[in-house]
């Protein structure tokens, strides 16, 4: 914490900026669900929503193949851990549901990889099964839509940087999971859109084109 939030960041941006922190639930189980377009996105949500805003450190659910060597050493001690996106096993399952239960804070970004900027946000619809999965044990867990931007394409020395908490959604398993998986996962994909089009906005860099799939 100290070597990211107190050296590496302040000394690589010039500012960062932090919109929304109201959003944030103060106790219980949260999922962030935040863009990706650069590895920054990993070690700027802990400064905007981390242990010393929330109380809660932020744990990110990351892919097995991240989670291999010096980077896999540096992602476990930022809270990571690994799951199989393609073929989560039951075990992973009962692990990240018992995270929740526990009233923690987990991380998972639902396009599965960086994409680039302005094209259309296209989710994964694994973190509305894990949310409706925990709906059905019990643990009914608010998914904040998190927007991160950059004041340059690719962040350079000085850039600026902006994070955006959008107002919470939950998935309704009124009907099939299927279907509500992918009617959360629609819906989650324009409130991302809208945090990062924010979050560009305060930095002078409007949104271009479409934003997220129909």
């Amino acid at each position: 914490m100290v070597a990211t939030q107190d050296l590496v960041l302040p000394a690589f941006f010039g500012r960062i900026l932090v919109l929304g922190r109201e959003h944030l639930p103060e106790a219980g189980p949260v999922l962030l669900a935040p863009t990706h377009r650069a590895r920054w996105d990993a070690l700027l949500l802990p400064l905007a929503a981390g242990v010393r805003v929330t109380g809660r450190h932020c744990r990110f659910m990351v892919t097995l193949d991240e989670m291999q060597g010096l980077q896999g050493w540096f992602l476990h001690r930022l809270g990571c851990f690994p799951v199989n996106q393609g073929r989560p096993s039951l075990a992973s399952l009962r692990y990240t549901v018992d995270l929740l239960a526990d009233g923690q804070q987990l991380v998972v970004f639902p396009e599965g990889r960086i994409q680039r900027e302005d094209s259309p946000l296209t989710l994964q619809p694994g973190l509305a099964r894990l949310a409706l999965l925990a709906a059905s044990q019990g643990v009914r867990v608010p998914v904040i839509p998190v927007g991160i931007a950059y004041g340059q394409p690719r962040p350079q020395p000085g850039a600026s940087a902006a994070v955006c908490f959008f107002p919470p959604l939950h998935p309704e398993p009124s009907v099939g999971v299927r279907e509500a998986a992918t009617v959360f996962t629609a819906a989650l994909a324009v409130a991302m859109a809208e945090a990062e089009a924010e979050a560009r906005r305060v930095l002078g860099r409007p949104m271009a084109g479409p934003t997220c799939d129909p």
